[in-house]
């Protein structure tokens, strides 16, 4: 796969999609370690900027597959990428989804659907952390990191304003 570009995209992230329980924001941590440190297709701050664009884009969170596909392969990676990480997953889901109706009253799907939660939220704050190692530059980006995390935790505050005013000490230069 190393020696085609398109089907290394089409490749991992086909087998990433199976796994990205939660999302594709759970499986930051692995496309992190595909493109940066395994593939060399980017660096910590391309992938940081490109995580970034796909958080600020409207739309589903996957963009950031589209957008690692295009870094790799202009528009033709970015469809590779982007059918590869949704098709296995849309064809799985509609599978499951005529055979789970079935078994609504089971005991074991509600045993299935409870344990899948902490699996998705482990894999997100997985994700968290591998992007703020990649993005906290210093130990003040780092410090402002984990207030805004401690503070959007352990209180009402909405998240925005928490960004918006780190954003603006990055602007100021502090960072």
């Amino acid at each position: 796969m190393n020696g085609n570009p398109l089907l290394a995209l089409a490749g991992y992230f086909a087998l990433l999609s199976l796994f990205a329980v939660g999302g594709a924001n759970a499986a930051i941590p692995e496309m992190h370690r595909i493109a940066v440190e395994v593939m060399g297709w980017m660096n910590d701050r391309q992938f940081a900027d490109s995580f970034a664009l796909a958080q600020m884009s409207p739309g589903p969170n996957v963009i950031i597959v589209t957008l690692i596909g295009y870094h790799v392969a202009g528009l033709s990676g970015a469809a590779v990428a982007t059918v590869a990480m949704c098709g296995p997953t849309c064809v799985l889901a509609y599978g499951v989804s005529r055979v789970w109706d079935r078994f609504k009253d089971a005991p074991w799907r509600m045993a299935v659907q409870g344990g899948l939660v902490p699996v998705s939220l482990g894999l997100i704050g997985a994700s968290a952390f591998v992007l703020a190692s990649v993005a906290d530059r210093n130990v003040y980006a780092a410090a402002i990191t984990a207030v805004t995390a401690v503070v959007a935790f352990a209180t009402r505050v909405n998240p925005l304003w928490l960004f918006a005013a780190a954003g603006a000490l990055g602007l100021s230069g502090w960072l």
